[in-house]
């Protein structure tokens, strides 16, 4: 009898598991003040696992975080530099396209805010603009938790060209920013931060093709490597960093690779990949999109995907069902229209998305990026 009720209590369990693991993580908050019980087995780490692994491999819970326009119809004369743009960033389901969630910054700042990354429900934070002094957070906005990056005592030098990556690195097991920066004389500093030890760390080794002059133009992160597009003199190539092991590779680019212009670096099923549109092709009123993939160290040149409009567009990176994110650029009222293109079957779907456009100077933000909800953060990492 007391072997039947143990066996009754797991089993129920099991089926509780099975019900609140399809939920969504803002649900799954909710139900905290159900019980005891309940507020344990959520808060769990083997829980938060559980649910994670099933969203990331069901592609459940999948949303297309936006920098767009609030209110697009409102804006009469956006090219009036007196007029206020209205900016938000927001969260679009990746089936509808409906806008679900709005996202504020935690810190309740009004001035805009840039996102460097998003892994398994964390996206991280700072200024639109980075300096080497900028406040880096890591944030999961579906359970409103926030990690604010310590200060680095290792920078004593201003620098001109800063950039910053995140994402979880699966062999360490651990959530990894890596900030590289660079002056103009071409010296070079690579700081990585570590969420599980909370502190950021120098890297010492840096090899002698980076400390030079160049230009970071796209950046992307997989598998706890940071990848960054970089152009020396007429020179296209990738900049690769492992936030674990701490080693550096370079990859020259693909020689068709000529411009900054229209070219991005993503993950296509599972790879480093480099997409470049190019002005024109055969067909005439259309252009295509090249895409090449990093097997085994070497670019493998796929075939390019052909897109059927005439209107100047280009290509923003991968989701997360490996659909090519596409723009059209509508210069005369600053935004872009989104669109989700499938290399397999070549269908291209409008999702109704205006994209804001910003710009300083020769910097130029436009957003479009795959974030996964998750319970992640939700108690101490």
């Amino acid at each position: 009898m007391i072997f039947f009720r143990m066996t009754f209590r797991l089993r129920k369990k099991e089926i509780l598991i099975h019900i609140l693991v399809r939920l969504p993580a803002k649900s799954l908050v909710r139900f905290l003040c159900t019980c005891k019980s309940w507020s344990d087995l959520i808060g769990s780490s083997s829980f938060v696992s559980t649910h994670l692994h099933r969203n990331a491999t069901k592609h459940a819970h999948v949303y297309l975080l936006c920098l767009h326009h609030p209110n697009f119809e409102c804006h009469v004369d956006p090219d009036d530099p007196y007029v206020k743009k209205e900016f938000q960033w927001s969260l679009f389901p990746d089936q509808t396209f409906e806008e679900f969630y709005k996202l504020s910054h935690p810190l309740g700042n009004t001035e805009h805010y840039g996102i460097y990354g998003s892994s398994n429900g964390l996206v991280c934070i700072s200024d639109e603009i980075l300096n080497f002094d900028s406040h880096i957070y890591i944030w999961n906005p579906s359970v409103r938790k926030l990690r604010t990056t310590p200060i680095s005592s290792n920078i004593n030098i201003k620098f001109s060209l800063v950039s910053l990556q995140f994402g979880f690195h699966l062999v360490v097991n651990d959530y990894k920013a890596v900030r590289i920066m660079r002056t103009n004389k071409g010296a070079l500093a690579v700081e990585v931060y570590s969420l599980r030890a909370d502190s950021w760390k120098m890297i010492e080794a840096i090899p002698p093709w980076l400390k030079c002059t160049w230009q970071h133009l796209k950046g992307t992160f997989f598998n706890g490597v940071t990848y960054h597009v970089i152009q020396k003199g007429p020179i296209f190539s990738i900049m690769s960093f492992d936030s674990g092991s701490e080693e550096f590779e370079e990859f020259i680019a693909p020689d068709a690779i000529c411009s900054p212009w229209g070219l991005c670096i993503d993950v296509y099923k599972e790879q480093i990949c480099l997409l470049f549109r190019c002005y024109g092709c055969e067909e005439e009123g259309m252009d295509k999109v090249d895409l090449w993939v990093l097997q085994e160290k070497r670019w493998k040149q796929s075939s390019p995907f052909i897109f059927p409009f005439d209107e100047w567009n280009g290509p923003l990176g991968i989701s997360i069902g490996d659909e090519l994110l596409m723009e059209i650029r509508d210069f005369g009222k600053g935004v872009a229209h989104l669109y989700l293109c499938n290399y397999e079957t070549k269908e291209v779907l409008e999702t109704g998305i205006k994209l804001a456009l910003m710009k300083y100077d020769e910097i130029e933000f436009l957003f479009a990026i795959t974030y996964l909800q998750s319970l992640v953060l939700f108690k101490n990492y």
